[in-house]
């Protein structure tokens, strides 16, 4: 663990950090210390993913929910050599990111069109985005083998000597498509979900009422209400008029707790769409 740790600080100029997700306590940063590694293990193995972040957002690019067929046509060369400035890692099982290190700077606007032709998780959403950590098992509940096991994420490959040169027609050359509404949920509820749908599909005027509109999508789908809190708490970055581990808990309850009432007495329906984001 300790020579991966040295890639991604060489990959990230040594300007990244890493990320502890607690499926009801939240997220909170921790630096990529060797002496900590024993401390996010005991926390992965508790149940938390161990995600990671460049500080440097506008110069790299994560595109997610990757197969390997994907990864080979766009992140490597006809004779099989990788691009520069990629690195690779599968997270689970035939499932990859692909971190893209950019020779110049990149605005969100940019790396939704990069992403759109790179064909990655559309919910995935480029804005204060975390990959996962390699090194670290990837805890998600559909995961899970028979034995209780999960899928430890692998350091594919890592380019820290070069960066990807892109070139400025794409941007002329393609817009990213216009979000589609999400299907149902499949009968009896999601089995394995592992493409969330990103809260910043559902922005309304304030940030309760995109809240709302998330935790409703994402009932509908089928995901628990474990699920739920600990999405909302990883895509949800302000929290000025929550603070607190109580107020906030005590709200997310609420939140979650009208939903389902909505669902369950089918009086309200919601369509998705964009609309100007306000503070609220």
């Amino acid at each position: 663990m300790d020579a991966v740790l040295r890639k991604l600080h060489r990959f990230f100029r040594q300007k990244w950090h890493l990320a502890t997700l607690h499926p009801e306590k939240g997220r909170w940063i921790v630096q990529p210390h060797p002496d900590h590694i024993p401390y996010l293990k005991a926390l992965n193995a508790s149940g938390c993913h161990i995600l990671l972040q460049p500080l440097e957002q506008s110069r790299y690019l994560l595109a997610d929910d990757l197969s390997w067929e994907r990864v080979c046509r766009h992140h490597r060369q006809p004779d099989n050599t990788w691009r520069p400035g990629r690195m690779v890692v599968e997270t689970s099982p035939h499932n990859f990111q692909v971190w893209i290190r950019s020779a110049h700077p990149l605005d969100l606007h940019h790396k939704r069109i990069l992403l759109h032709m790179l064909h990655s998780d559309p919910a995935a959403d480029p804005n204060n985005r975390f990959g996962r950590c390699p090194g670290f098992r990837n805890r998600k509940p559909c995961h899970r083998t028979p034995d209780g096991q999960y899928p430890l994420s692998r350091l594919i490959w890592v380019d820290y000597n070069s960066s990807a040169i892109i070139p400025q027609h794409l941007f002329q050359a393609m817009t990213p498509s216009s979000p589609q509404p999400f299907p149902p949920p499949p009968p009896g509820g999601a089995v394995c979900l592992s493409s969330p749908p990103s809260r910043s599909r559902y922005l309304r005027a304030t940030e309760s009422e995109t809240d709302f509109a998330y935790v409703l999508a994402l009932l509908r789908r089928g995901y628990s209400e474990h699920a739920i809190r600990s999405l909302l708490i990883e895509q949800r970055t302000s929290w000025d008029h929550h603070q607190g581990e109580r107020r906030k808990n005590a709200y997310i309850n609420r939140t979650i707790a009208k939903a389902k009432t909505i669902i369950q007495n089918k009086s309200v329906q919601f369509t998705p769409k964009i609309t100007t984001n306000r503070p609220g």
